[in-house]
C-alpha cells in the first residue's frame, strides 16, 4: 500500500533461465510471489514472474572473483564428470555438478568434508600462499598482511555465507594453533573463535556443520601434537602428521556423526589417509588453473588436467572404499548407544599414544582393521540358510530383497538411504539383480536406488505407472539412464517369473493420465499408486502392499483376487490408514512392518498393531528387530531377525 521497506535477508529466487546470467555482486530488480521458506537459513522464497533487471553492476573485486570461479569451471571442463565436479569443490565448495552416486560414496567413506567449504580448504590455500610469500622473502608483518588478504580472497571466492565464514574462522584457528605449538594457546584461540561466532550468529548452535568443524579443530589442536611425536619415532615427520591429522579429526567426530547419520564409517580413517596426500595438490593446482584460465583458456585447461590427476585418485579411493563389505555400519541413536560410543572413543584416545609408539603393535592392529573391513565377521549365521525374503532395516522406508536363487535377487524398493541398502545387499551376498521394482516414487522407497545401480548388476527397473511425485519419477529415470538400465511400467494382471520367483501385479488399478501436471502434492495420491504384488517362491506366498492406503486396498478387494498368503508386508509402514477387510483377507500368520525408529509419523499405529494381533498375526518390525528374514527349511516357515 505504497510503503517501501528495505531489508537485508537471504531469499531464494526461483526463476527462468535468464536468472542464470546474473553475476555475483550485481544488484537486480525483480517481481514475483513471496512464499514462506522452510528452515531458519532463509527469510522467504521468491517465485519470479519474469527476467531480472540489473540496476547496479558488481564491483571490480567481486567481478574479479567471479572470473576466477568461471575460470576454474573452464579449466576443469575437460575432465571426467566426477573430477570435473571435485576440482571446483576442493577450491570453492561448488559441488553442484557432483554425480549422485559419487557423492554417496564420499558420505560412506567419510570424505564428505572435501565436497564443501571447510577449514581444511582454507588451511591449504593459506599455507600455499604463505609458502610463496616466504619464498619471495616476505617476513614478519608482511606475512600477516598476506595471510589476511588470502583469507579475504578465499571467503570471497567461496561466497561469504555463514558456513564459509565459519570454515574460515576454524581454518585460521587450526593453522594458528598448530603454528603456536601449544595446546593451551590453541585451545584458548578455539574457545574465543567459537564464542565469537556464536555471538555473531547464535543459530550456529543448531548447526551440525559448526559442531563437526569445532570438534575436528579441537581434535587436531589437542591430539595431533602428541600423536605425531609418537609416530615420528619410527616414521618420517610428514607421514606421521598425515596419519595423525585425519585420525584425530575422524575419531573425535565419530559420535557426532553417528547421532547425525545413524551410521559409523569403518573406512573413514583409512580413506582419509589414502586421499589426504592428494587433496593439497588438487586444491592448489585447481586454484592456479582457475587464475591462469582468466589469461589463457588452453593453459587453464592444461592446469585443470594436472589437477584432475590427484582429484581422480581421491574419487578412486572413495569409490573403492565404499564398495568394501563393512564400509559402514548402522548405529542406534539412543542415549545409551551414543554414550557407549563416546566412551569407546575416549578409551581409544587414551590408548592411542602408546599404540602409535610401538611399530609392531600398530601395524598388527592396522592390518586387523583392514581385514575386518574387507571381510567383516558380520552377523553370525547371516544370511540364514533357506531365506526367502529379507526386509532390510533401511530406516523409515521400504527395502525388500526376494531370493531368486544362485546369488540373484529381485529388489522391491530401495529405501531412503543408499549406504544402508547397499550394506544389506552385502550382508545377503547378492551378486546380481535381474529386476528392481519401485512401488511408487516417494523418497523413502527410491532414494537408495543409486547404491543398488552402482553396487549390483541390475538388468531392469519396473516402476509405478503413475509418475507421482514428479520429482521422484524424474530422479529415478535420471539414475536409470546414467546406469544404462531400462525402465518399464508395471501393468495390473501381469505375471512374471525370475529364477525361483513368480508374481502377479494386483495394483494400482487406477492409473491417472497426466499425473505429472495434475499432482497437487497429496501424499495419498502417490501411496495409492503403489505396485502391489502377490509373490510365490518355494511354496511360500507373500503379499507386498507398498504404501497402498484404503482406497487402493478396497479396489484390489473388489477384484476378488485371492489374497490369502503366508506373509504380509503391511502397507504404508503400518500406518492407521488401513482397510481392515484387506488385512483380514490376507489371513497371514506373519506380518512384517518396515519402519524407522522414533519416526515423526507415528508409524506403526497402535490400532493397526492391535488389529493384526486380533487377526492372529505375529508382528515383526525393523525398528525393533533390524533386518528380518523369512526362512523356509525342511518345509517349515520361520522368521529370523538380525537382533
Amino acid at each position: 500500500h505504497g510503503v517501501l521497506t528495505s531489508v537485508r535477508s537471504p531469499v531464494l529466487v526461483i526463476g527462468e533461465d535468464t536468472w542464470a546470467t546474473v553475476r555475483y555482486g550485481e544488484q537486480v530488480d525483480a517481481f514475483g510471489r513471496l512464499q514462506v521458506a522452510e528452515g531458519a537459513d532463509l527469510a522467504a522464497v521468491l517465485v519470479a514472474s519474469g527476467p531480472p533487471t540489473v540496476t547496479k553492476p558488481a564491483g571490480m573485486v567481486k567481478r574479479g572473483v567471479d572470473e576466477v570461479r568461471q575460470g576454474l569451471q573452464e579449466a576443469a571442463s575437460g575432465l571426467a564428470p566426477a573430477e570435473r565436479a571435485l576440482v571446483p569443490a576442493l577450491v570453492d565448495g561448488d559441488d553442484a555438478r557432483m554425480p549422485d552416486q559419487v557423492a554417496a560414496d564420499f558420505t560412506t567413506t567419510g570424505l564428505t568434508h572435501l565436497l564443501a567449504v571447510s577449514g581444511s580448504n582454507l588451511t591449504l590455500v593459506l599455507g600455499f600462499v604463505l609458502f610463496v610469500a616466504r619464498w619471495c622473502r616476505v617476513r614478519a608483518h608482511g606475512l600477516l598482511l598476506v595471510g589476511l588478504v588470502a583469507v579475504v580472497f578465499f571467503v570471497m571466492l567461496a561466497r561469504p555465507q555463514p558456513s564459509v565464514l565459519r570454515a574460515a574462522a576454524m581454518g585460521v584457528v587450526a593453522l594458528g594453533g598448530l603454528a603456536a605449538g601449544g595446546r593451551r594457546r590453541g585451545a584458548r584461540v578455539l574457545c574465543v573463535a567459537v564464542v565469537g561466532l556464536l555471538l555473531v550468529d547464535p543459530w550456529l548452535a543448531r548447526s551440525a556443520g559448526f559442531l563437526l568443524s569445532t570438534l575436528a579443530t579441537a581434535g587436531i589442536l589437542l591430539l595431533v601434537p602428541s600423536w605425531k611425536a609418537a609416530l615420528s619415532g619410527w616414521l618420517p615427520s610428514w607421514l606421521a602428521e598425515a596419519i595423525a591429522v585425519p585420525t584425530a579429526a575422524q575419531l573425535v567426530c565419530t559420535p557426532a556423526i553417528a547421532v547425525i547419520s545413524g551410521q559409523v564409517s569403518l573406512v573413514a580413517v583409512a580413506a582419509n589417509l589414502l586421499a589426504g596426500p592428494a587433496v593439497g595438490p588438487a586444491t592448489v593446482l585447481g586454484l592456479l588453473s582457475g587464475l591462469v584460465a582468466i589469461v589463457s583458456a588452453p593453459l587453464g585447461r592444461l592446469g585443470g588436467h594436472l589437477a584432475g590427476v590427484p582429484a581422480g585418485w581421491i574419487v578412486w579411493v572413495a569409490e573403492h572404499a565404499a564398495r568394501m563389505r563393512g564400509a559402514s555400519m548402522s548405529w542406534p541413536v539412543g542415549a545409551l548407544p551414543i554414550i557407549g560410543l563416546c566412551v569407546g572413543c575416549l578409551l581409544m584416545v587414551a590408548g592411542m599414544p602408546a599404540l602409535l609408539r610401538r611399530r609392531p603393535t600398530f601395524l598388527a592392529v592396522a592390518g586387523l582393521m583392514v581385514v575386518l573391513v574387507i571381510r567383516p565377521v558380520g552377523i553370525l549365521g547371516w544370511p540364514p540358510t533357506g531365506w526367502v525374503m529379507v526386509m532390510c532395516d533401511v530406516g523409515q522406508g521400504d527395502g525388500l530383497v526376494l531370493n531368486a536363487g544362485h546369488g540373484a535377487a529381485v529388489i522391491v524398493d530401495t529405501g531412503p538411504d543408499p549406504p544402508k541398502m547397499a550394506a544389506c545387499l552385502d550382508r545377503l551376498e547378492v551378486r546380481a539383480v535381474p529386476l528392481v521394482v519401485l512401488t511408487h516414487f516417494h523418497a523413502d522407497h527410491v532414494d537408495g536406488l543409486p547404491a543398488v545401480l552402482s553396487a549390483e548388476k541390475v538388468s531392469e527397473i519396473e516402476v509405478s505407472p503413475t509418475d507421482v511425485p514428479p520429482a521422484g519419477a524424474a530422479a529415478v529415470r535420471h539414475w536409470a539412464a546414467g546406469a544404462g538400465v531400462p525402465v518399464t511400467a508395471a501393468v495390473v494382471g501381469e505375471h512374471r517369473r525370475v529364477g525361483d520367483l513368480r508374481w502377479t501385479v494386483l495394483g494400482p488399478l487406477r492409473v491417472e493420465s497426466g499425473a505429472d501436471s495434475a499432482w497437487d502434492g497429496d501424499g495419498s495420491t502417490a501411496n495409492n499408486a503403489s505396485v502391489v504384488m502377490l509373490v510365490k517362491v518355494h511354496g511360500v506366498t507373500l503379499l507386498l502392499g507398498g504404501d497402498a492406503e484404503p482406497e487402493e486396498q478396497t479396489d484390489i478387494l473388489d477384484t476378488d483376487a485371492g489374497l490369502a498368503v503366508d506373509v504380509l508386508k503391511v502397507p504404508h509402514h503400518g500406518s492407521a490408514r488401513q482397510d481392515p477387510d484387506f488385512l483380514a483377507a490376507s489371513g497371514a500368520p506373519l506380518a512384517l512392518i518396515s519402519v524407522g525408529a522414533d519416526n515423526d509419523y507415528g508409524h506403526p499405529a497402535s490400532q493397526t498393531l492391535a488389529l493384526l494381533r486380533r487377526l492372529g498375526a505375529h508382528v515383526y518390525r525393523t525398528d525393533l528387530d533390524g533386518d528380518i528374514a523369512v526362512v523356509k527349511v525342511a518345509g517349515q516357515l520361520s522368521v529370523l531377525t538380525a537382533k
